[in-house]
């Protein structure tokens, strides 16, 4: 696991109804603060790299769909520096997965329908916080196909 990324299964809760699908609650002990939620899709084989945040730590879980999630550590110092974290997730593997600031991710939608992502992030969004690199560009060692 790369230094400072938490996955944590998370608990579903179904009946004849349907099912409640938690994610985060204010008594965690991992969790920082409340900025901001958020949802994003992604399409199928669509991919929404490279993305790192200087201060935002995001807390990711797909209720529906399901994502290739891939994390690069580039940060200078950290134990897990160079190395990259593959997460399948969604509503059959449902987890919440937290990355803090200063990793590079980017998804893949790989369900036959559309994945939507929810994010709590600690801080509300703000652009100059955020780097963002094409999902081709080879300074990180990870091919998309």
């Amino acid at each position: 696991m790369i230094e400072g990324v938490l996955v944590k299964p998370l608990k579903q809760i179904a009946d004849s109804r349907g099912k409640v699908m938690r994610m985060i609650r204010a008594d965690d002990s991992h969790f920082g603060g409340f900025g901001e939620v958020y949802f994003s899709v992604v399409n199928t084989g669509v991919v929404k790299a490279w993305k790192k945040h200087l201060r935002m730590t995001q807390n990711f879980a797909v209720p529906s769909g399901k994502i290739r999630l891939v994390i690069y550590d580039d940060r200078e110092g950290s134990k897990t520096r160079g190395q990259i974290k593959i997460i399948e997730t969604g509503e059959d593997n449902y987890a919440l997965v937290q990355i803090p600031p200063l990793l590079w991710y980017g998804f893949k939608g790989i369900s036959d329908v559309p994945a939507m992502i929810a994010n709590c992030s600690d801080i509300p969004h703000d652009p100059s916080e955020t780097e963002r690199m094409e999902d081709t560009d080879k300074r990180i060692p990870y091919d998309w196909k």
